[in-house]
């Protein structure tokens, strides 16, 4: 435990923290995916937001048609105002192939989808149904900076279950990046950046203005690219971070086409488009070589941490994954980002209209 402050306003959890918060003035967005259905995690989260009792719930979901019928009626047992944002109905599809916003989608399009809808209310509130460990002090956490002037507002949490370290993509791949595009350029944007104490966090939350302003990444690098926007957006002055404690949620494996490998592309992909946007340039030629050498740094770091709590720790695995991490360092692509909510070329209430028509036609 600590009490310091990075540049960015770290509101600290000693113990028992339950603030104040405009929850009765806020929206919170749940993306969800079939494999959400029924499980005791989400059940755990919907379970607790009843007792929070939010302005509403928008619940994002990306679900095959046949799987719709019975997710919604499950959404419907808890008390709660609620609605079932379908976001892969065909009629929302042609709406967006029909505005030129056709593309990649995941998670980034769900949540991009939810935020033009959330905005109606005066704050909305961000966070996923898969934490086992969810507690209901965690949205008016997220929500009680807003009401004093801050703008845009991320949870931290330490990745620490069953006696080992977990939070692997940002030990081993965002925390070193950012250090070695520090160590070589002298931004705000990087000290930004780096202040955040679990950038990759699900958890955030935001003035409405912010919401509709925001640039969305469509799949793996949503956090960062959130970030970056706050950067943009909000700054050190309006921005904060809150501590939501011990976070437990599902585990990915580093290999596969949904695995940390895969996840670390999207990341660094985010996280140099925001540096360049800017106004840092990169010594690509380089940079994969001294990303390397700040992770065999922060990878003793973190084996000594473990060794001074006991725990299992596999050094031979994580020097194993930086180098995986290493193949992510590179130039980002193009940019395929959906545009903000002030700037679309649709409104949120031809997106709430195709989405309702979609849930009538199935259910």
């Amino acid at each position: 435990m600590d009490y310091t402050q990075e540049r960015v306003a770290t509101l600290h959890d000693y113990g028992d923290a339950h603030p104040d918060a405009p929850v009765d003035r806020a929206t919170v967005v749940v993306p969800m995916t079939e494999r959400e259905y029924a499980g005791l995690a989400a059940e755990g989260v919907l379970s607790t937001l009843e007792d929070v009792d939010p302005e509403r719930v928008l619940v994002a979901l990306r679900a095959p048609a046949e799987r719709v019928p019975a997710f919604c009626e499950w959404l419907e047992g808890f008390d709660l105002s609620l609605d079932v944002l379908w976001c892969t109905g065909p009629r929302l599809s042609a709406l967006l192939d029909d505005a030129g916003l056709a593309g990649e989608s995941g998670k980034g399009r769900d949540v991009w989808l939810a935020l033009g809808l959330a905005a109606r209310s005066e704050y909305v509130a961000l966070h996923d149904a898969d934490a086992a460990s969810y507690s209901e002090r965690d949205v008016p956490k997220l929500l009680a900076p807003l009401s004093n002037d801050f703008e845009f507002v991320k949870g931290y949490y330490a990745r620490v279950e069953s006696g080992r370290l977990y939070g692997r993509l940002f030990r081993l791949f965002y925390e070193p990046l950012v250090d070695a595009l520090a160590d070589a350029n002298d931004h705000d944007v990087l000290d930004y950046l780096g202040a955040f104490r679990y950038a990759l966090a699900g958890e955030c939350a935001m003035t409405a203005d912010v919401a509709r302003s925001l640039r969305v990444q469509r799949r793996w690098g949503l956090e960062v690219g959130t970030l970056g926007e706050a950067y943009r957006l909000a700054g050190f002055s309006g921005s904060a971070q809150v501590d939501l404690g011990f976070y437990e949620h599902d585990h990915r494996a580093v290999s596969g086409p949904t695995g940390l490998g895969d996840m670390s592309e999207g990341v660094g992909d985010a996280l140099l488009r925001a540096v360049e946007a800017a106004g840092v340039d990169p010594a690509y030629d380089t940079l994969a070589e001294r990303y390397v050498e700040a992770a065999r740094r922060f990878e003793r770091g973190y084996a000594a941490d473990a060794a001074f709590n006991d725990f299992t720790h596999e050094p031979a695995a994580e020097h194993e994954q930086v180098e995986t991490y290493r193949e992510a360092v590179s130039p980002p692509g193009p940019d395929t980002r959906l545009p903000a909510w002030a700037d679309a070329p649709l409104a949120p209430a031809d997106v709430r209209e195709a989405a309702a028509a979609d849930l009538d036609a199935v259910r």
